[in-house]
């Protein structure tokens, strides 16, 4: 995913270039490949961010449950 996203992102920064002025290729650089290249990213890894919480929270219930753990053999 990222290649395709640094691919498109050096054809936009060569169309910026071959714009007639600085402020037009700044403009279709920002509109044709930054925008939509961080959006495309932002959306792919929206499972990512889910697993991740998912995954911190799993860890969070296990440390509170390890700390109430009682010894539930007899000592010998």
């Amino acid at each position: 995913m990222y290649i395709i996203a640094i691919g498109w992102l050096y054809v936009t920064i060569l169309v910026a270039a071959n714009e007639g002025s600085i402020i037009a290729g700044v403009i279709s650089f920002l509109f044709y490949g930054l925008i939509p290249c961080a959006l495309l990213l932002w959306m792919s890894a929206g499972k990512v961010r889910r697993q991740r919480k998912t995954y911190r929270e799993l860890l969070a219930n296990q440390r509170l449950n390890d700390g109430d753990r009682s010894d539930t053999e007899a000592n010998q």
